[in-house]
């Protein structure tokens, strides 16, 4: 029991330092690390806890500097309806194939960073596609855990100032985990020992989001960027080994 309250520890403080680096993604780290020696179920019922209240601060710390409601809100509202969709699936699709899908997703993600680092994102063509992204977004969030190469790729398209980003995408993961927490109780996928420890979780995720923010002044971006791309490889394919491993 020591060992895995450990595991989760490490993943909520490697979480809180990306979090409070760039003001986003960690789930793309926590949710791989804890499925890795839990499962997904366990990594995305874990997650929903400090993933709500920290981003319930940020939504606060920058609410002056949100985008746009008509982007914004469609972002959210589209996420939080895709999220219960994704919980929903989560509750009844197979272990080893959500599990697949966190390494496959952590792998496009990675991919679509190397590939396209400068891409940029208009606001008009944003808005146009807002709906669908916070909707496939929001379900991914629900099933795995993970909308990062869909909500965080898109956010950083558009080339926001930090504080804008930060409003923004805080809301939107508010909204997704407003909508798991009731599904998952629901489903019976929150069970009274999976809440104590989520909610035990918020602790090194705030505690290390200094740090994060220490880091973000003193170690170029570019560098930080490559640290966090190059671990969640062997990540990723650490979770896609197991599955074929234990097939």
């Amino acid at each position: 029991m020591l060992m895995e309250f450990f595991y989760i520890f490490l993943s909520f403080a490697l979480g809180g330092i990306l979090k409070g680096a760039t003001g986003a993604g960690a789930p793309i780290v926590a949710v791989p690390i804890i499925a890795l020696f839990y499962d997904v179920p366990t990594a995305v019922t874990v997650f929903v806890v400090p993933n709500l209240l920290s981003n319930l601060w940020q939504v606060w710390a920058y609410r002056r500097d949100q985008m746009p409601p008509a982007l914004s809100y469609r972002l959210a509202g589209t996420g939080l309806v895709g999220a219960a969709i994704g919980t929903v699936m989560l509750a009844y699709l197979p272990t080893d194939f959500l599990t697949m899908m966190v390494g496959a997703l952590v792998i496009v993600y990675i991919a679509f960073r190397v590939a396209k680092p400068d891409w940029k994102l208009e606001y008009a063509a944003a808005l146009r596609i807002a709906v669908p992204v916070g909707a496939v977004a929001g379900v991914l969030q629900g099933a795995v855990g993970i909308s990062a190469p869909v909500s965080l790729t898109f956010l950083n398209a558009m080339k926001p100032e930090r504080a804008q980003f930060i409003a923004t995408v805080s809301l939107f993961f508010i909204a997704m985990a407003m909508a798991q927490l009731p599904v998952m109780i629901g489903f019976g996928l929150m069970t009274m020992e999976r809440f104590w420890m989520s909610c035990l979780a918020l602790i090194p995720l705030v505690a290390f989001m200094p740090l994060g923010a220490l880091i973000a002044r003193h170690v170029p971006r570019s560098v930080f960027d490559k640290i966090i791309l190059v671990m969640l490889s062997f990540i990723a394919v650490q979770l896609i080994a197991n599955v074929i491993a234990g097939s």
